[in-house]
Protein backbone atom coordinates (compact mmCIF):
# COMPACT_ATOMS: atom_id res chain seq x y z
CA UNK A 1 0.00 0.00 0.00
CA UNK A 2 1.02 3.92 -0.89
CA UNK A 3 0.23 6.76 1.23
CA UNK A 4 1.18 9.89 0.24
CA UNK A 5 1.73 13.02 2.05
CA UNK A 6 1.57 16.53 0.64
CA UNK A 7 3.32 19.13 2.55
CA UNK A 8 1.39 21.67 0.68
CA UNK A 9 -1.66 21.98 2.01
CA UNK A 10 -0.63 22.79 5.53
CA UNK A 11 0.71 26.35 6.57
CA UNK A 12 4.15 25.88 7.38
CA UNK A 13 7.58 27.27 7.53
CA UNK A 14 8.47 24.74 5.50
CA UNK A 15 6.31 26.52 2.51
CA UNK A 16 8.76 29.59 2.92
CA UNK A 17 11.94 27.13 1.90
CA UNK A 18 10.33 25.62 -0.84
CA UNK A 19 9.11 29.08 -2.45
CA UNK A 20 12.79 29.72 -2.00
CA UNK A 21 13.86 26.72 -3.68
CA UNK A 22 11.77 27.23 -6.61
CA UNK A 23 12.51 31.13 -6.99
CA UNK A 24 15.14 31.56 -9.87
CA UNK A 25 16.72 35.18 -8.64
CA UNK A 26 17.05 33.18 -5.27
CA UNK A 27 18.63 30.07 -6.83
CA UNK A 28 21.55 32.63 -7.63
CA UNK A 29 22.97 31.79 -4.43
CA UNK A 30 23.88 28.65 -4.00
CA UNK A 31 24.93 28.48 -0.80
CA UNK A 32 21.42 29.07 0.40
CA UNK A 33 19.82 27.10 -2.56
CA UNK A 34 21.74 24.34 -0.88
CA UNK A 35 20.91 25.64 3.02
CA UNK A 36 17.36 25.30 1.58
CA UNK A 37 17.22 21.53 0.79
CA UNK A 38 18.56 20.80 3.92
CA UNK A 39 16.34 22.50 5.45
CA UNK A 40 13.57 20.68 3.64
CA UNK A 41 15.74 17.48 4.48
CA UNK A 42 15.22 18.35 7.96
CA UNK A 43 11.58 19.10 8.24
CA UNK A 44 10.34 15.84 6.37
CA UNK A 45 13.27 14.01 8.60
CA UNK A 46 11.15 15.21 11.68
CA UNK A 47 7.56 14.50 10.23
CA UNK A 48 9.08 10.79 9.41
CA UNK A 49 10.73 10.28 12.68
CA UNK A 50 7.03 10.50 14.14
CA UNK A 51 5.76 7.27 12.40
CA UNK A 52 9.13 5.16 13.64
CA UNK A 53 9.22 3.00 16.63
CA UNK A 54 10.73 4.02 20.12
CA UNK A 55 11.68 2.24 23.41
CA UNK A 56 12.33 3.29 26.77
CA UNK A 57 15.76 4.01 28.12
CA UNK A 58 17.12 5.19 31.36
CA UNK A 59 18.92 8.70 30.86
CA UNK A 60 21.65 9.50 33.98
CA UNK A 61 21.45 13.12 34.60
CA UNK A 62 24.08 15.40 36.95
CA UNK A 63 20.99 14.77 39.46
CA UNK A 64 19.09 11.56 39.20
CA UNK A 65 17.80 9.15 36.43
CA UNK A 66 14.78 9.75 33.48
CA UNK A 67 13.09 7.54 31.45
CA UNK A 68 12.84 9.08 28.03
CA UNK A 69 11.73 7.23 24.49
CA UNK A 70 14.60 6.95 22.05
CA UNK A 71 14.41 5.33 18.50
CA UNK A 72 14.46 1.24 18.51
CA UNK A 73 16.70 1.80 15.51
CA UNK A 74 18.16 3.80 12.92
CA UNK A 75 16.82 3.91 9.35
CA UNK A 76 18.77 3.67 6.18
CA UNK A 77 19.08 6.87 4.27
CA UNK A 78 19.35 6.59 0.68
CA UNK A 79 20.15 9.59 -2.15
CA UNK A 80 20.75 9.69 -5.98
CA UNK A 81 24.35 11.18 -6.53
CA UNK A 82 24.93 14.04 -6.91
CA UNK A 83 21.60 16.14 -6.72
CA UNK A 84 20.45 14.53 -3.32
CA UNK A 85 23.37 15.30 -1.43
CA UNK A 86 22.65 18.66 0.37
CA UNK A 87 18.60 17.13 0.76
CA UNK A 88 20.35 14.22 2.21
CA UNK A 89 22.54 16.20 4.22
CA UNK A 90 19.59 17.78 5.79
CA UNK A 91 18.15 14.43 6.86
CA UNK A 92 21.62 13.08 8.06
CA UNK A 93 21.71 16.53 10.42
CA UNK A 94 18.26 14.79 12.29
CA UNK A 95 19.03 11.29 11.82
CA UNK A 96 22.39 12.06 12.47
CA UNK A 97 23.25 7.99 13.51
CA UNK A 98 21.41 6.48 10.46
CA UNK A 99 23.37 3.95 7.71
CA UNK A 100 23.50 5.55 4.40
CA UNK A 101 23.32 4.39 1.02
CA UNK A 102 24.15 5.94 -2.10
CA UNK A 103 23.39 5.40 -5.91
CA UNK A 104 24.74 6.96 -9.25
CA UNK A 105 21.65 7.12 -11.65
CA UNK A 106 20.90 9.77 -14.60
CA UNK A 107 18.86 10.58 -18.01
CA UNK A 108 20.56 9.29 -20.96
CA UNK A 109 19.77 10.93 -24.26
CA UNK A 110 19.93 9.49 -27.58
CA UNK A 111 20.25 11.51 -31.48
CA UNK A 112 16.39 10.92 -31.73
CA UNK A 113 15.93 12.68 -27.88
CA UNK A 114 14.66 9.29 -26.47
CA UNK A 115 16.00 8.63 -23.36
CA UNK A 116 16.73 6.44 -20.43
CA UNK A 117 17.36 6.13 -16.95
CA UNK A 118 21.03 4.66 -16.47
CA UNK A 119 22.17 3.12 -13.14
CA UNK A 120 25.26 2.36 -12.76
CA UNK A 121 26.53 2.34 -9.04
CA UNK A 122 24.85 1.31 -5.62
CA UNK A 123 26.56 1.12 -1.94
CA UNK A 124 24.22 -0.07 0.61
CA UNK A 125 24.00 -1.76 3.87
CA UNK A 126 21.50 -4.48 4.36
CA UNK A 127 18.32 -3.75 4.16
CA UNK A 128 16.22 -6.83 5.25
CA UNK A 129 13.48 -5.09 8.33
CA UNK A 130 15.19 -1.92 8.02
CA UNK A 131 13.32 1.38 7.51
CA UNK A 132 14.58 2.79 4.42
CA UNK A 133 14.38 6.73 3.42
CA UNK A 134 15.03 7.67 -0.21
CA UNK A 135 15.85 11.23 -0.54
CA UNK A 136 15.71 13.28 -4.23
CA UNK A 137 15.05 16.84 -4.57
CA UNK A 138 12.98 16.26 -7.99
CA UNK A 139 10.48 13.56 -8.88
CA UNK A 140 9.42 13.82 -12.68
CA UNK A 141 8.32 10.15 -14.53
CA UNK A 142 9.14 8.75 -11.32
CA UNK A 143 11.78 5.53 -13.47
CA UNK A 144 14.43 6.57 -11.75
CA UNK A 145 13.43 6.59 -7.99
CA UNK A 146 11.98 2.98 -9.41
CA UNK A 147 15.13 1.84 -10.83
CA UNK A 148 16.98 3.39 -7.76
CA UNK A 149 15.00 1.29 -5.21
CA UNK A 150 14.81 -1.77 -7.51
CA UNK A 151 18.34 -2.06 -7.68
CA UNK A 152 18.63 -1.42 -3.55
CA UNK A 153 16.45 -4.45 -2.90
CA UNK A 154 17.78 -7.03 -5.96
CA UNK A 155 16.41 -10.01 -5.48
CA UNK A 156 16.99 -10.33 -1.46
CA UNK A 157 16.41 -7.83 0.38
CA UNK A 158 12.92 -6.53 1.97
CA UNK A 159 12.99 -3.24 4.43
CA UNK A 160 10.46 -3.29 6.88
CA UNK A 161 9.32 0.23 5.66
CA UNK A 162 10.24 2.37 2.48
CA UNK A 163 9.55 6.25 3.01
CA UNK A 164 10.00 8.29 -0.13
CA UNK A 165 11.19 12.36 0.30
CA UNK A 166 10.86 14.86 -2.66
CA UNK A 167 10.79 18.36 -2.46
CA UNK A 168 8.93 18.81 -5.81
CA UNK A 169 6.72 15.82 -7.58
CA UNK A 170 4.59 15.84 -10.81
CA UNK A 171 1.45 14.02 -10.87
CA UNK A 172 2.38 11.99 -13.44
CA UNK A 173 5.79 10.62 -11.59
CA UNK A 174 3.65 10.52 -8.40
CA UNK A 175 1.24 8.46 -9.81
CA UNK A 176 3.48 6.20 -11.67
CA UNK A 177 5.55 6.11 -7.92
CA UNK A 178 2.30 4.65 -6.49
CA UNK A 179 1.38 1.49 -9.11
CA UNK A 180 5.38 0.57 -9.50
CA UNK A 181 5.29 0.00 -5.54
CA UNK A 182 1.75 -0.54 -5.06
CA UNK A 183 2.93 -3.96 -3.29
CA UNK A 184 5.15 -2.93 -0.53
CA UNK A 185 4.78 -0.77 2.36
CA UNK A 186 5.48 2.64 1.19
CA UNK A 187 4.76 6.02 2.04
CA UNK A 188 5.54 9.34 0.23
CA UNK A 189 6.50 12.92 1.42
CA UNK A 190 5.99 15.08 -0.98
CA UNK A 191 6.93 19.55 -0.78
CA UNK A 192 4.09 20.32 -3.65
CA UNK A 193 3.11 18.73 -6.83
CA UNK A 194 2.78 19.91 -9.93
CA UNK A 195 0.82 19.35 -12.88
CA UNK A 196 3.19 19.61 -15.93
CA UNK A 197 5.60 17.27 -17.34
CA UNK A 198 6.89 17.40 -20.59
CA UNK A 199 8.24 15.50 -23.24
CA UNK A 200 11.82 16.19 -21.94
CA UNK A 201 10.59 15.04 -18.58
CA UNK A 202 10.80 18.47 -17.62
CA UNK A 203 8.47 19.14 -14.44
CA UNK A 204 6.74 22.77 -14.91
CA UNK A 205 6.75 25.46 -13.09
CA UNK A 206 9.12 22.61 -11.31
CA UNK A 207 12.85 24.04 -9.91
CA UNK A 208 15.01 23.46 -12.54
CA UNK A 209 17.93 21.24 -12.25
CA UNK A 210 18.98 20.79 -8.80
CA UNK A 211 22.54 19.12 -9.07
CA UNK A 212 23.52 22.25 -11.37
CA UNK A 213 21.99 24.57 -9.09
CA UNK A 214 23.38 23.01 -5.66
CA UNK A 215 26.80 22.47 -7.46
CA UNK A 216 27.41 23.83 -10.96
CA UNK A 217 26.32 23.30 -14.61
CA UNK A 218 27.77 19.76 -15.27
CA UNK A 219 29.50 19.14 -19.01
CA UNK A 220 26.80 17.17 -21.05
CA UNK A 221 28.37 14.70 -23.54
Amino acid sequence: MVEIRNFEIQDSLFNQFLSEIRDAEVQQDRLRFRRNLERVGEIMAYEISKTLDYELREVVTPLGVKEVKVLSEQPVLATILRAGLPFHHGMLSMFDRADNSFIAAYRKYDKSDDSEIRVEYFSSPDLNGRVLIVCDPLLATGESLVKTIEGLLGDDQEPKHIHIAVAVASSDGLEHLRRRMSRKAVTIWVGSIDDELTARAYVVPGLGDAGDLAFGAKHSS
